[in-house]
């Protein structure tokens, strides 16, 4: 699977933003599930420059983003939910690394998702620490995970 990245426009983020709807427990992360992360999602100015469509052979499969904090890039990123759970999570994820080339690499990851830590844990990310954040109407607990790749 040959992945291309192309810098988010607004027909892309309103997309992934209001028909992008993923099953039970993972409709945690439908963009809105969260007031405050569908506004920055659907802003250009606070997407930045660092928010990317990615694309298989011109069809819109997921978005990756990141931002820097010192020397670590902090990623965030989705693979569109049906094409979730078939095992094209670690392709997707590679790519977006190797788009990225840094050499120290942090994400969150909410703990009741295990087949993601999993993904990330396959990926050689560690877990750093577990922390509650408030999103989504309540207060969840999350994984920080790192990857040192040099």
């Amino acid at each position: 699977m040959t992945y291309t990245f192309r810098k988010l426009n607004q027909k892309e983020a309103e997309e992934i933003a209001y028909t992008w709807h993923y099953e039970g427990d993972y409709s945690f992360y439908d963009m809105e599930a969260d007031e405050e992360d569908l506004e920055e999602f659907l802003d250009e100015e606070k997407r930045g420059d660092n928010t990317y469509a990615v694309f298989n052979d011109e069809e819109l499969v997921g978005f990756f983003s990141w931002t820097y904090k010192g020397e670590e890039a902090y990623i965030s990123l989705g693979l569109r939910p049906d094409r979730t759970g078939r095992g094209e999570g670690r392709t997707f994820l590679d790519a977006c690394l190797v788009f990225l080339n840094a050499s120290v690499v942090t994400l969150d990851v909410a703990a009741f998702n295990k087949r993601a830590i999993r993904l990330y844990e396959n990926a050689g990310f560690q877990e750093i620490y577990r922390f509650p954040q408030k999103t989504n109407g309540g207060t969840y607990s999350f994984v920080h995970m790192r990857k040192i790749t040099s």
